[in-house]
């Protein structure tokens, strides 16, 4: 499977003034919007240079679990711009009976492989696609996982973080959106607790491009891959 790019704008790429367009045009009571701007960018350099998925789903895709589904507009603005969803629904977010929830459905959505909100959910889920991924000899199809960095309280993600380095997922791909939300921390920085279980680790400003494109590009044979994405969360005058 290749990669195909869907032209958004006239030169062929979504601009980031272009999908907060479209996240505008989602009014509905929504309690999660920092959650939401915290990941656009993280989700549009995935989306548009990084993962080998189209609207057509092939079997021997990429596959990408947000497991961050609380606050999912970014996500829609994202899949709407990548042809995946039908712009047109936008405007129902959150309406009664629209396809377009505060988290996302798997079922109602287009192009959503996990329905997503409740935290810890979705690393496990991944490292249990990764698995039935390498059985199934599809050795091309990587898997990425963005969460939060408040979910690395949830101990169900430290049993697959810690699982996944031992049997060498080097097709698991995580994303860490670091806005320092985290309850406990860990000593050394989120990085630290990926590396002790053998994880390839890099660190980018979630709103810096290239330099996300480069992180999550990097590639170390036999180790799963992590990369946290740094993020300042807004004043409160905001």
């Amino acid at each position: 499977m290749t990669r195909t790019s869907r032209p958004v704008g006239s030169d062929g790429r979504a601009d980031l003034s272009e999908l907060n367009a479209l996240m505008a045009q989602m009014t509905g009571d929504e309690k999660h919007s920092w959650a939401a701007t915290s990941t656009l960018d993280v989700l549009w350099v995935l989306y548009d240079r990084v993962l080998r998925v189209t609207p057509e789903m092939a079997e021997d895709r990429d596959r990408f679990f947000l497991s961050k589904g609380h606050g999912p507009m970014a996500y829609y603005a994202v899949l709407a711009a990548r042809g995946f969803l039908a712009r047109e629904e936008l405007p129902r977010f959150g309406v009664f009976r629209s396809p377009l929830g505060h988290h996302p459905d798997r079922m109602l959505v287009p192009g959503v492989e996990i329905s997503s909100g409740s935290l810890g959910h979705g690393l496990p889920l991944a490292v249990g696609t990764a698995l039935g991924l390498r059985a199934r000899g599809l050795a091309d199809s990587d898997v990425w996982v963005l969460l939060g960095d408040g979910e690395l309280d949830e101990g169900s993600n430290h049993e697959a973080i810690a699982y996944a380095g031992r049997v060498g997922l080097d097709r698991l791909k995580v994303v860490v959106i670091d806005n320092a939300s985290a309850s406990h921390g860990w000593p050394g920085g989120i990085e630290a607790r990926f590396a002790v279980e053998g994880w390839s680790t890099a660190r980018a400003d979630a709103r810096d491009h290239g330099a996300l494109e480069a992180a999550f590009k990097e590639h170390s044979p036999g180790r799963p891959h992590v990369v946290v994405a740094e993020v300042e969360e807004p004043s409160s005058s905001h």
